[in-house]
């Protein structure tokens, strides 16, 4: 019983995911192995893929930039993105609180950080409109519950508070941009209108600086302190996202964040693989298609149909919103 249930919640991190997941269990295993009534299980109907305009992924791309903004403006201002820039929808997100940066220059970047992504939203709300598009309203945003679930299914803990400490901002702010950069990198494929796609590519490089500033960051703390566990904690997200988002990853470090060797003085003797750049063995980014981004933030493995979860509670808005895969 209890590696059947551990198979199942290796399936999704949302509760929603854990369910979809769980069609191959028998409710009678679920509910109680003294249940002898047969159950039968069905196969979810596969979603028909809608028909997507340039309009539409940039729309998709708007959810995901809402997600970054929201979490880097509360951690270090307390509020979220106003409401103005969220086209009037007025979010609530509980357990969020200003990130206490002992390091100044960890906060210098966390402030640019907050500052470009909610430049981000505006800039995309104005192309979207020049364009003829309507742009989507804020969705609804959570990051307790989905954190909590990463880091008990990543193997990190029963749960994970990224506004704790500076070290834990860090892993939650890396879990952001890797995923924009493959996800602006897969999306480029599906726009049609060069002058759509030139904007596009701008967003996707600074999500690409983003996400090697972080790195970089986080390789230089395990470094200095010698200590791999906020390293190890981020390869662990990793490893998890490469499982609901088609692969795709890479590690810091590999071997899952260990170190290279110190001499008895403490001086760097080793030479360690470095991934700070995520790329794949042509040094190119990697891609995701939407159907691989939605699975990561909603916390559903592929062939899972639920078109909400994880850091989206409610689902995106826009046309692009439900896996189809």
């Amino acid at each position: 019983m209890d590696q059947t249930l551990k198979t199942v919640v290796d399936k999704g991190f949302s509760r929603r995911g854990f369910l979809a997941g769980a069609g191959a269990v028998s409710a009678a295993t679920l509910i109680g192995c003294g249940n002898s009534t047969p159950v039968t299980s069905t196969v979810p109907t596969t979603p028909t893929a809608p028909a997507i305009t340039d309009i539409d992924v940039l729309n998709f791309a708007l959810n995901l930039e809402y997600l970054e903004a929201e979490f880097y403006l509360r951690a270090v201002t307390g509020n979220g993105v106003p409401a103005a820039d969220g086209g009037g929808a007025t979010i609530t997100v509980p357990g969020t609180t200003i990130v206490n940066f002992t390091d100044p220059f960890i906060k210098a970047i966390a402030v640019e950080q907050a500052q470009t992504e909610l430049s981000h939203i505006r800039a995309l709300r104005a192309t979207i409109t020049q364009n003829g598009g309507t742009p989507i309203n804020q969705p609804a945003l959570d990051y307790t519950d989905a954190f909590n679930t990463i880091a008990m299914n990543a193997g990190i803990g029963s749960g994970f508070n990224p506004f704790a400490s500076e070290l834990n901002y860090l892993i939650g702010a890396l879990t952001f941009p890797d995923v924009g950069v493959t996800a602006y990198t897969g999306g480029a494929a599906l726009l049609q209108s060069k002058t759509i796609l030139a904007a596009a590519a701008g967003f996707q490089a600074t999500e690409a600086y983003h996400a090697g500033m972080f790195r970089n960051v986080l390789s230089y703390q395990s470094l200095a302190s010698k200590d791999t566990t906020y390293l190890n904690y981020f390869n662990e997200v990793v490893q998890l996202r490469s499982k609901l988002g088609g692969g795709n990853e890479t590690v810091l470090y590999q071997g899952a964040g260990t170190l290279p060797s110190f001499s008895s003085t403490g001086k760097y003797t080793g030479v360690a693989p470095s991934t700070i750049v995520a790329a794949d063995g042509n040094a190119l980014a990697y891609a995701r298609t939407t159907d691989q981004v939605l699975h990561i933030v909603y916390g559903t493995m592929p062939g899972t149909y639920t078109a909400s979860g994880g850091f989206f509670p409610s689902g995106m808005n826009g046309t692009i919103k439900q896996p189809t895969t």
